[in-house]
């Protein structure tokens, strides 16, 4: 799989969650801000990041960095995902059924982000376990990278999209 380059897209970003955490030592506890935030073109790209610093800002600078590093490209169907498929992450599960035009996204917050960020409009979802928003988006993610349409099987096969679809 080629590697994308942010650079030629045009990204926006979405912040997911914010999170103060600790970490105890010696003199006390060190508090820190922890950001997820997710990156697309909403034309089939896509990248989740979790940065981690003192301030807000650059807890959320890191983590959109590294959305950009970790940028997947997702096969689509018109408006919607070519195929029913199941992403799963940790103890989360994210389960992506394709829906009519018309329908729009229906997704709950941290899943709803990488789907509007990745430029579909119509799916339905339904998370399942745990409903950490670090996890339920990086199973949501790992469910559009299983994504396959009818070129990708071709590709894989030798063959054309039309000797697939019979």
């Amino acid at each position: 799989m080629a590697k994308i380059d942010p650079k030629t897209l045009d990204l926006k970003e979405k912040l997911v969650s914010m999170n103060r955490v600790a970490k105890t030592v010696k003199g006390g506890r060190t508090m820190r801000m922890a950001a997820l935030v997710v990156v697309g073109d909403g034309n089939g790209h896509v990248g989740v990041g979790l940065g981690k610093a003192v301030e807000f800002q650059e807890a959320i600078r890191k983590a959109t960095e590294d959305a950009k590093k970790n940028i997947v490209c997702v096969s689509t169907c018109g408006t919607t995902i070519p195929h029913e498929v199941i992403g799963k992450f940790g103890k989360s599960s994210v389960l992506l059924m394709p829906a009519p035009e018309g329908t729009g996204v229906i997704a709950g917050g941290s899943v709803r982000a990488v789907i509007e960020m990745a430029g579909i409009k119509d799916i339905r979802t339904k998370s399942h376990g745990s409903n950490n928003p670090a996890n339920s988006v990086k199973a949501a993610l790992e469910g559009l990278k299983a994504l396959k349409n009818a070129e990708d099987f071709a590709r894989l096969r030798g063959k054309t999209a039309e000797e697939i679809m019979g």
